[in-house]
């Protein structure tokens, strides 16, 4: 086995340190495998949960802040007990020797899209952004001064965004890089999802530097995989909420109500916006009251029962009645929409006589508007007709007659979809006889269809259940239970709604999120994948941060061979391999006469 070193800045929980150590090359007849050096990171959780993951003891504490950093980044001088790292700390760091493959993933959140521009231009997030360049800086002067030589490779990975909101460090990472003799590769397009196959999309910046003395071959780039689908990841996984199977962080969050509800309402692919499109209408779940909540009682008829919580809108009692005693009064005058008989003296005439103040309507009974005799009148068939009138309209005279020649529709057969009594004659059997030419319906009273007891039954939620039976559906038992359990809006738990798409729409738990950055489903120890020492949320955030071990694995397996082709003089290959950094070409110039 020809092992070959490799150190970690940046570390954090340790996904490019899981992967590079997976990472194995044949040639030549020897197997070339990664010795880790060390992980340095200035987070004491993170080292440990490093430590956990791979199952080796390298990670080191060290803040790599120069004392500026510090200042910027925390507001305040350090405390007595901070000094600013050196290159001979970062030496031992090493194990007192030159790495072979130096990976680095320096924090990316001030170089993040997720940070407004405000913050991201801010000193505090200046201060931290500068660790790409000082953490780099530190470790070549380390290398430098006290092995004389410098790492045949180096990378940085970190967030495309790095292009823009951190062009000025790029540019003298860049510098410092071609300063020690590293033919450089720096590009943001870098799918480690395609590079790992894994089931997310992940696109990264990454910059891939080889010294040109130690490794005049080239780097060949990672075979491209196709991507895998999130089911794909998850459907071999523990289900979501057993913690026994999954760990500690396969607990599902617990999310308000409203939030589970909208879930449910976003469809597949979706977002948010979507929730614009939703027929909330026919979808909201809403109160509907019991038969007589708001009733108002009849006056003349007899009264619901009285019930304990007799209220408006509280039960099925009524609670209002229509009271004919109350005349309009106080504010209102009694005249007010008065209708003034004809026969009897008129009310006093006031100054203010109109319909809503004053009696001034009357029942007048000259305006006669009986209607003539036969006016919309109906002959019957078999009697003599009516006079025939000038004015012979059907709203002056009998114009109409019920006519029975005309059947409900022409050639229709009397007997369609007649339904024959079982006690009567059967009607005459004809040659077409179906349901729309002859009687061919019987009522049959010889099956009975009456239901169980407790058919559609809905039990009382405070009363004691009926007895469990082997058919125990709603249509055979009591099987159903009015359930007031249904949450208020900002109420917080864990509910199952199934989507309109029939499937549980539910956010991914942090055991999922692991394994979607391909993470291995258990331990060194055996215990499934966790995090100690930190929150689900922290836990969250140390995932997420992280290099994705499988793409680490296929990047460190070209860089392994490299070396290789290095160690084995080869300096020229015919291949079909896509190169990532090319030997730089030497340009002759030519005089021309």
């Amino acid at each position: 086995m020809n092992y070959k070193t490799v150190a970690c800045l940046f570390g954090g929980i340790g996904g490019g340190s899981a992967g590079l150590l997976k990472s194995q090359v044949e040639y030549g007849g020897n197997v070339y495998r990664y010795k880790l050096l060390c992980s340095i990171d200035s987070d004491p959780i993170a080292c440990t949960n490093h430590d956990l993951i791979t199952g080796e003891q390298k990670a080191v504490v060290m803040d790599l802040f120069r004392r500026w950093q510090y200042i910027d980044w925390h507001g305040h001088e350090p405390t007595d007990d901070w000094r600013e790292m050196t290159p001979w700390d970062i030496w031992k760091a090493f194990g007192y020797q030159v790495p072979s493959y130096l990976f680095s993933s320096p924090p990316c959140k001030g170089l993040s899209g997720l940070l407004p521009q405000g913050k991201a231009s801010s000193k505090k997030y200046q201060a931290l952004n500068y660790l790409t360049l000082s953490g780099l800086e530190l470790a070549l002067e380390a290398c430098e001064q006290y092995g004389k030589s410098v790492p045949a490779v180096i990378q940085l990975e970190n967030v495309p965004r790095i292009t823009s909101r951190g062009k000025s460090l790029l540019k003298q990472i860049k510098q410092l890089l071609v300063k020690y003799g590293y033919v450089v590769s720096i590009r943001a397009d870098h799918n480690l999802g395609e590079i790992g196959g894994l089931g997310q999309n992940r696109v990264r910046f990454l910059i891939m530097a080889r010294h040109e003395e130690q490794m005049p071959n080239v780097i060949y780039y990672p075979e491209r995989k196709p991507l895998r689908s999130i089911g794909d990841v998850l459907e071999s996984l523990p289900t979501p909420g057993d913690m026994v199977a999954g760990g500690p962080l396969h607990r599902l969050p617990r999310l308000q109500w409203k939030t589970w509800m909208r879930l449910s309402l976003i469809p597949p692919g979706g977002d948010w916006r979507d929730l614009n499109k939703v027929d909330y209408q026919n979808l909201r779940v809403v109160h509907e009251p019991r038969s007589g909540a708001f009733e108002v009682a009849d006056w003349n008829k007899s009264s619901r029962a009285v019930t304990s919580t007799a209220g408006p809108g509280r039960s099925n009692g009524v609670t209002a009645i229509s009271d004919p005693r109350l005349n309009i009064s106080g504010e209102g005058k009694t005249n007010i929409l008065r209708i003034q008989r004809v026969t009897e003296p008129s009310v006093c005439v006031t100054g203010a006589a109109g319909p809503n103040q004053g009696a001034t309507c009357i029942s007048d009974p000259r305006v006669n508007t009986k209607l003539h005799p036969d006016s919309y009148g109906v002959q019957d068939w078999d009697r003599t007709a009516k006079t025939i009138r000038s004015a012979n309209r059907i709203m002056q005279a009998a114009g109409s007659i019920s006519d029975p020649r005309i059947a409900d529709r022409p050639g229709r057969y009397t007997d369609k979809f007649r339904m024959q009594d079982a006690s009567e004659p059967a009607g005459t059997v004809t040659g077409v006889t179906d349901v729309q030419s002859g009687a061919q319906l019987l009522a049959d009273p010889r099956i009975k269809s009456t239901p169980r007891a407790d058919t559609m039954g809905v039990q009382g939620w405070d009363h004691v259940g009926k007895t469990v039976i082997g058919s125990a559906d709603v249509h055979a038992a009591a099987a159903a239970v009015a359930d007031p359990r249904i949450p208020a809006d900002n109420e917080q738990g864990v509910w199952i709604i199934i989507a309109q798409d029939g499937t549980w729409h539910r956010p991914l738990t942090t055991y999922e999120l692991a394994m979607l950055q391909s993470f291995p489903t258990h331990l060194p120890d055996g215990r499934p994948f966790q995090l100690v020492g930190c929150s689900d949320a922290k836990a969250r955030e140390y995932i997420g941060n992280a290099v994705p071990r499988d793409a680490a694995i296929e990047m460190g397996n070209v860089v392994l061979l490299a070396i290789a082709h290095a160690e084995a003089g080869i300096g020229f290959e015919m291949t079909w391999n896509q190169v990532w950094i090319a030997p730089l070409e030497e340009i002759e110039s030519v005089v021309v006469h």
